[in-house]
């Protein structure tokens, strides 16, 4: 005999999408989630309540890892860190913006397969770094930009931190997604070496490497092409 699957509960990711498309307050949006998940649930206020409670301390020390990291990079800006950077990349005759790119994804990757996935990130080295970095490389070579293309460049750079993250992690033994995968098949009878799933993600790394490398050519190409 099968046991009936209560699916009420999960009507709190509905709570959260049409929370998010209504671009309501997160918090709120979250708190709503839980409580919709929790009465559908079947839990009591007082229970809803201790339940939250619990994970409010668990989690109260995780402000002060997210803000503390924020607080250092705003000193260094403050003490003309993207000045110092913009003037560095702009010494480099042969840098462009695409080039400069190029070079970040392939140590983002890298360094992602290795395990290191916390060296870049969007908050603590695009922003501080790598984005005026970019707009200096265009700028030193005497391209005026427009608003319109430093926000391609600054989307561009992102763009590149995330292509190199994502498929770069994808070649560490011990990702999580990997272990994963290993634990559900082992679950069917299937016994796979986690090395060999990691080897498979060298190929499709690459192959990310190259498309976006091709789309960093373009946007020099377009960087140089608005110049004329």
């Amino acid at each position: 005999m099968h046991t009936a699957v209560n699916l009420w509960p999960l009507l709190g990711i509905a709570v959260v999408v049409a929370g998010f498309l209504l671009r309501a307050n997160p918090v709120l949006v979250v708190i709503a989630a839980c409580g919709v998940t929790g009465v559908a649930g079947g839990l009591s206020p007082v229970h809803l309540l201790a339940s939250l409670g619990t994970a409010f301390v668990k989690t109260r020390n995780l402000p002060l890892i997210l803000l503390l990291p924020l607080a250092a990079i705003g000193l260094l800006e403050r003490a003309g860190l993207k000045e110092h950077a913009q003037a560095s990349i702009a010494r480099i005759r042969s840098a462009t913006t695409g080039r400069l790119l190029m070079v970040y994804l392939l140590v983002r990757e890298l360094a992602a397969a290795f395990g290191l996935t916390s060296l870049g990130g969007h908050p603590n080295m695009v922003r501080p770094l790598v984005a005026p970095m970019a707009e200096a490389a265009a700028e030193a070579r005497g391209v005026k930009l427009d608003d319109a293309m430093r926000q391609r460049i600054r989307a561009m750079s992102a763009a590149t931190d995330n292509v190199g993250l994502f498929f770069g992690e994808d070649v560490f033994v011990a990702f999580g997604a990997i272990v994963l995968m290993q634990t559900i098949l082992r679950a069917e009878g299937l016994e796979v070496d986690p090395l060999r799933m990691a080897l498979w993600g060298i190929p499709t790394a690459v192959t990310a490497f190259l498309i976006h490398a091709w789309n960093l050519r373009r946007l020099d190409a377009r960087i140089f092409g608005a110049q004329r």
